[in-house]
């Protein structure tokens, strides 16, 4: 007997998958790149010349970005939109998380589009940001990026995407194995929600980090982590050896 599924139920599930697999693994990735920006203007630089230079970049942008991105982006609007939030009457910790799911959701509809239309293609120029974008940039990304957030609300405008982002990424995270029935019992899923709330911290951490990290060396991370620093040291390990080389002649 064939299975029948309803059109909601499969928008729904579509929805959570745009969600985990082509979005949630392409923040993972755009955070350690963004990440490389701690160990200087050049690291990043080239961080973002080797995404240039993938092969099929427009295919990978398009399809497994731009159209994910539009279809879990719109439909989640309309999620949005039917939600009904009771935390006024039931203030459990699952009503609280399924309305920042929905809050989030929305900021992000207007975060991303801002994110992608300016860094992408550098439309907001008029606003005293940076006239050149980031594509196609990539030996001037680090100044592209460092001078936008140089502005006060444009770096915090991103720090709260960036939390926005891992908190909606990881309690979908927690959604999608609910749902998809990958993880059964309320001790396996609180020990889940744990683990993704971890996740989520991490991911906004790392994001912060390589904010401040286009404003001050290392970012909010102490200087010997940084590859700056090290490579200063041996500079100067160097330049001190060629000193001392010349002397004994």
């Amino acid at each position: 007997m064939a299975i029948k599924f309803s059109r909601t139920f499969l928008l729904r599930k579509l929805h959570q998958i745009t969600g985990i697999v082509p979005l949630g693994a392409f923040f993972f990735v755009h955070m350690f790149t963004n990440a490389k920006a701690m160990n200087g203007a050049s690291v990043f630089n080239d961080a973002v010349k080797d995404i240039h230079h993938l092969p099929f970049l427009l295919f990978i942008e398009i399809f497994g970005i731009f159209l994910p991105l539009l279809y879990h982006s719109v439909y989640g609007v309309f999620i949005s939109a039917e939600a009904k939030v009771n935390v006024g009457n039931y203030g459990y910790g699952r009503n609280w998380f399924y309305a920042f799911q929905r809050l989030t959701g929305v900021f992000l509809f207007f975060f991303l589009l801002f994110h992608l239309l300016h860094f992408r293609w550098g439309l907001f120029g008029t606003l005293g940001l940076t006239k050149v974008a980031v594509a196609g940039n990539a030996d001037t990304a680090f100044a592209i990026v460092s001078a936008d957030f140089q502005i006060w609300w444009v770096l915090i405008f991103y720090i709260l995407g960036v939390a926005a982002t891992a908190w909606h990424l990881g309690y979908g995270l927690f959604l999608f194995a609910v749902d998809w029935g990958i993880v059964i019992g309320e001790k396996a899923q609180t020990y889940l929600l744990y683990s993704c709330a971890a996740v989520a911290f991490g991911l906004f951490a790392l994001g912060t980090n390589a904010a401040f990290s286009f404003v001050w060396d290392c970012g909010l991370m102490p200087k010997a982590l940084c590859e700056q620093k090290s490579e200063t040291k041996t500079n100067d390990s160097r330049k001190s050896s060629k000193s001392s080389d010349s002397k004994s002649y």
